[in-house]
């Protein structure tokens, strides 16, 4: 029998990592749930005035003397679907939609910032090597193990009062948040350093200039790509963390995270407002979570068959 050579041979199912990704039913679902959020931050006015509030307006007629939401379930109803916020009045659901924008602004903001100075450090101190490696790698360390919770909470004391929190928060969980990814691409770099096409680069006299930008960033884009996706839940996470404790983004602001920390002082009376804002929050970093897992087997070439 005699094979045609010429003739193409169609890739196994293996080398496509899209398919490998969309096989993956809980990536596809994390996917599917994350790119739900990101729709309901975009539409997020639309949300609010299809159901008729915003989340700054107080309603104190569907509150009780004590402050407590009057009805059932922390005031659900076709009026206030999630019910309404305690003390306030103001409307649960419309600071639920509007909080996604929060979360998600800060959490993509914050990682973009870590990503671009960890993927820079880790890049460089792996090429070069020697005291700049050292040094780099003592920075990394140092910062791994540098309260930066107390650090944020002081630094929101002194920052001047006309500086936006939001940009603050961005700023400091993006600049604390870089060196796990630094460690991760230094490792990748010296790894590369030893390949076969990046020696033989060097040997025929190409620049640091050329290799970093031809032949280790196009071969850690994979890894760049799943780490930054598993990042983002770690910054939402850390941003519901500081508004929480009362430092993050300052109300009237909706945010996920100072909603739980309003709801824990009522949860014996009034359990709804803390359901809410809390699935909210579990939802979107679990879904970056199964979508980060199913991206980092489709990309990995040490999970495929």
């Amino acid at each position: 029998m005699v094979v045609d050579e010429t003739r193409a041979v169609p890739l196994a199912p293996a080398r496509h990592p899209l398919r490998r990704l969309l096989a993956d039913r809980w990536a596809v679902a994390g996917a599917t749930i994350v790119l739900l959020f990101i729709l309901v931050a975009l539409i997020a006015p639309l949300l609010a005035s299809i159901e008729g509030h915003d989340p700054y307006t107080y309603d104190t007629s569907a509150l009780a003397d004590s402050g407590r939401p009057l009805g059932f379930g922390g005031g659900l109803g076709g009026d206030h679907w999630f019910g309404v916020e305690p003390v306030t009045g103001r409307d649960l659901f419309a600071i639920v939609v509007y909080g996604a924008r929060t979360s998600l602004l800060v959490g993509f903001s914050a990682t973009i910032l870590a990503v671009l100075i960890g993927v820079l450090a880790g890049l460089t101190a792996g090429y070069f090597g020697g005291w700049y490696d050292q040094v780099m790698s003592r920075i990394i360390d140092v910062l791994f193990g540098f309260p930066w919770l107390v650090f944020v909470i002081a630094l929101g004391a002194i920052a001047p009062a006309g500086f936006p929190k939001q940009l603050l928060v961005i700023l400091v969980i993006g600049l604390f948040g870089w060196p796990s990814i630094a460690r991760v691409v230094r490792g990748q770099t010296l790894a590369l350093k030893r390949r076969t096409f990046v020696v033989a680069s060097a040997a025929l006299g190409a620049g640091a200039r050329h290799q970093l930008l031809r032949q280790y960033l196009p071969n850690l884009w994979s890894t760049i790509i799943v780490y930054a996706t598993i990042t983002v839940p770690g910054m939402i996470g850390a941003e519901a963390a500081l508004s929480f404790l009362g430092v993050g983004v300052p109300p009237p602001t909706p945010a996920w995270g100072r909603s739980i920390g309003d709801a824990v002082s009522w949860v014996q009376t009034d359990a709804m407002f803390l359901v809410f804002p809390g699935a909210a929050l579990f939802l979107v970093t679990f879904a970056f979570n199964l979508f980060g897992d199913g991206l980092r087997d489709a990309l990995d070439p040490r999970t495929r068959r």
